[in-house]
């Protein structure tokens, strides 16, 4: 932990002094003829959303550096019972139910299958898809070892959304078991890495949660394989920096994690907030608070980035990734009001901080932008000096803080010989260099869409929990119009602003102004998918697909081309939905 910690400080420290030197040099550009308050306010908004710019290009660079060491895990039958919950709210229930058949399947293989348990937790409120979902369990039922094993309940009333799924089932069966490995509906884990993972908490008895980190799967669009090549390729060394800061206070992201049930059970009650949501309520991003809280009793929080072998699938288009965004930006501003909670540990406050401004950064620099077009529309202002060489240095400063990590990243995949599952060097290569410029283009519709998301949320509007549509790929002009015309009217209207009241921001707008207003030309665009093999984002879940990711493709295309074994869902079925 003391090794966590000083790397912690010398993070912290690294991030503060450049942020703060990068503040100074703005200050001195925009203060050509003395400075007044709207100078300062500019000065402040700058240093404070810089430090969160490096803050993340810290993590990478410390992830790069990091030594590939793997921790060593006896192997053998695990000595605990495993609950292995997959919480359900409106899915397609035949992919859902045909992952928990493979990864079934793995621990069979294994010969360890009768240490887990598979209990699938819907909340499902639309009754033609209930149906569905008894009607695969019942096909689910077939599956080798399944009886006695596999668990279905319902809930009537969805109280509490997915937190309150998992804590109903953990107070009526949680004594029964002495882990729960907590899924999502589009996860997917290999059953070496689930049994390595009831290894670590069986030989490790302090240890109340391991995270894993996921690899996105399955995609089609370019959207989607960005995200998925991002996640493959470039998340492992930036969760390894994390990794390296967090120590035993690690995160968890609410699935594909393995939690100790008695440290869960005694320690991660969650409060009711007072008053209506969204700033009330239950706790949307309760994932967070839940490490927090094992953090204050004591228990190790760990997130082992080096621990292959656990997947999930991503949304498929900007407006699916928006949407589930929103929910994540409410339920983080949620956390504001646990900022004081007694015995948190500083880096549980921290973590709600850094989740807190991973949404409000994003007005923050729209207040910047604001700024800077009014003082340079007052007359006889200038937003920097005469000589523009300073405000050159400080653009380039900012896109080596941006660029750096991925860059280093790519330099020792291709020393280390990482690049073969992806293609090759020079495929990889070019995948880095399209991610960043696709990113680019879209990050100013994501600033949008996150100021928009935390103004609603300011103002009192709840966004709830809506379901996720994980089939939808493609989406229409006329849609993305439908959803971003107001990001385009907002791009448009800063130009012809600038143009007439700070022409000299212009050049500078115009990274930002041109893709917000062609917003809905890039949403549509990158949601298209090819139906020839891409040659960019390739990622070694397409070039060597882990055995347990061929084999639930291969039982959900058997299964819904063949339709289930069963016709009608029988009392038999019923009988073994679980407590």
């Amino acid at each position: 932990m003391a090794r966590a910690q000083r790397i912690r400080v010398a993070a912290l420290c690294a991030s503060g002094l450049i942020s703060l030197g990068a503040g100074w040099l703005y200050m001195r550009f925009i203060g050509s003829d003395g400075t007044n308050l709207l100078d300062w306010f500019r000065t402040s908004l700058f240093t404070l959303t810089s430090f969160w710019l490096v803050w993340g290009g810290v993590a990478g660079v410390l992830g790069v550096l990091a030594p590939p060491k793997r921790r060593l895990v006896s192997a053998g039958k695990p000595e605990g019972m495993t609950a292995i919950l997959m919480p359900i709210y409106n899915e397609d229930a035949a992919a859902s139910f045909s992952r928990v058949a493979a990864m079934n399947r793995s621990l069979v293989s294994l010969g360890i299958a009768d240490r887990f348990h598979f209990a699938i937790l819907s909340d499902t409120n639309r009754m033609e898809v209930a149906a569905e979902e008894v009607v695969w369990f019942e096909q689910l039922l077939q599956e080798p070892m399944a009886e006695g094993r596999m668990y279905y309940r319902r809930r009537e009333r969805n109280v509490g959304k997915k937190a309150g799924n998992i804590e109903d089932f953990i107070s009526r069966s949680g004594a029964a078991y002495d882990y729960a490995l907590i899924l999502d509906a589009d996860s997917l884990m290999d059953g070496a890495t689930i049994q390595a993972m009831a290894r670590r908490m069986d030989e490790d008895k302090r240890l109340g949660l391991l995270q894993t980190v996921p690899e996105v799967i399955h995609a089609r669009s370019m959207f989607g394989r960005l995200m998925q090549f991002s996640a493959a390729y470039l998340s492992p060394f930036f969760a390894r920096g994390t990794s390296l800061m967090q120590g035993e206070e690690g995160p968890y992201w609410g699935h594909n994690a393995i939690v100790r049930m008695q440290a869960f059970a005694a320690s991660c009650g969650l409060p009711v907030l007072s008053g209506k949501p969204p700033a009330g309520g239950h706790i949307l991003s309760h994932d967070y608070v839940e490490a927090a809280l094992l953090s204050r009793a004591g228990w190790k929080v760990e997130v082992d980035p080096y621990l292959g072998g656990s997947y999930e699938e991503g949304p498929e288009n900007l407006i699916e990734y928006a949407k589930r965004d929103r929910r994540w930006c409410q339920g983080n501003l949620q956390h504001r009001r646990l900022l004081g909670a007694p015995g948190l540990r500083f880096w549980s406050r921290f973590t709600f901080v850094q989740g807190i401004m991973a949404y409000v950064a994003s007005p923050l620099w729209l207040m910047l932008l604001a700024a800077s077009i009014l003082a340079e529309a007052i007359p006889g202002r200038y937003w920097w000096r005469d000589d523009e060489t300073g405000i050159w240095v400080l653009a380039v400063a900012v896109a080596v803080v941006l660029l750096l990590p991925k860059l280093l990243i790519l330099l020792r995949s291709t020393l280390g010989g990482r690049n073969a599952g992806f293609g090759g060097t020079l495929r990889a290569g070019a995948s880095v260099l399209a991610e960043i410029l696709v990113s680019t283009l879209l990050a100013p519709i994501m600033l949008c869409f996150q100021s928009k998301a935390v103004i609603e949320i300011l103002l009192g509007l709840d966004g709830g929990w809506p379901a996720t549509n994980r089939s939808e790929s493609r989406v229409s002009l006329p849609l993305a119009f439908a959803a971003s015309w107001w990001v385009t009217v907002a791009g448009a209207g800063v130009l012809a602003i600038s143009l007439v009241f700070a022409r000299d921001l212009v050049p500078w707008l115009i990274p930002v102004a041109l893709p917000a207003i062609l917003a809905p030309l890039l949403i549509a665009w990158t949601s298209n998918g090819s139906a020839r093999k891409p040659l960019l984002f390739t990622t070694t879940s397409e070039t060597a697909p882990a055995p347990v990711i061929v084999e639930q493709q291969r039982i959900y295309l058997s299964w819904t081309h063949q339709g289930p074994v069963v016709n009608e869902p029988s009392v038999a079925g019923v009988s073994r939905v679980h407590a």
